[in-house]
């Protein structure tokens, strides 16, 4: 391929997602998909066995994969190959989850609202040194610097205020990926049904959480739970 193509690893575990991700990036004919998978430990294993032969310009990578965060791609993704860019594309747009992506490694988020169209801009501006992020996310993460310098200015710890409370995972391995999805989804105020269409499941996989994370945290209800996960810092209130 060329050396002026842009070469590309993605990792997406939602199968309309995915397709239409590497739809997108097909379309560009500078950007070259070298690895896609849709689980972080494929995504693993292969940086461990290609990575250096393969390196690629940019890592696509999703937060809430099925078997592993998609935390600890970036990060080892990051330790191996210091040079590869790496952009998150989630439906996690909490304050929470993008302090989390930046540190472990990340320069650009996307949120999965449709707008495939413009995906191989982002990865062409992220390559060449830019911070793509959706509008939200960067309204966020200026207020959240926002709060970070006047907290500094009235004499608090202006090195902290951005990573209080972020560094740990959400639930300390109490509840699985997809159990933190649905709570921080339900603490959103989302029905079910928009539940079950944000992530790509039947309204009767999203009970089955729900069950699952009631019965973890000892409670009984949609508000119940989302008190019982703050109380435990598993996201902020």
């Amino acid at each position: 391929m060329p050396s002026s193509h842009i070469t590309v690893a993605l990792v997406e575990d939602e199968p309309e997602t995915h397709a239409r991700l590497l739809s997108a990036l097909a379309s560009d004919a500078t950007i070259d998909v070298i690895f896609a998978t849709n689980a972080a430990k494929p995504m693993l294993q292969w940086m461990v066995s290609k990575m250096g032969e393969l390196s690629p310009s940019v890592l696509l990578v999703d937060l809430g994969l099925p078997d592993q965060s998609g935390l600890d791609v970036i990060r080892l993704c990051k330790a191996m190959h210091p040079t590869t860019e790496v952009m998150v594309i989630t439906m996690f747009g909490d304050e929470a989850n993008m302090i989390r992506a930046f540190e472990a490694g990340a320069s650009g988020y996307l949120l999965k609202d449709g707008t495939e169209s413009e995906l191989s801009e982002h990865v062409r501006t992220l390559h060449g040194g830019g911070s793509p992020m959706s509008p939200i996310i960067a309204r966020q993460l200026l207020s959240r610097m926002g709060r970070a310098k006047k907290e500094a200015d009235a004499g608090g710890a202006p090195h902290t205020a951005l990573k209080e409370g972020l560094t740990k995972p959400n639930s300390d391995g109490l509840l699985t990926d997809r159990e933190e999805q649905v709570l921080q989804f339900l603490s959103r105020g989302y029905s079910y049904g928009e539940l079950a269409k944000q992530m790509g499941v039947t309204i009767n996989t999203i009970q089955t959480h729900i069950r699952g994370l009631y019965a973890k945290l000892e409670v009984n209800s949609k508000s119940q739970a989302i008190e019982q996960a703050r109380q435990r810092g598993f996201f902020e209130a």
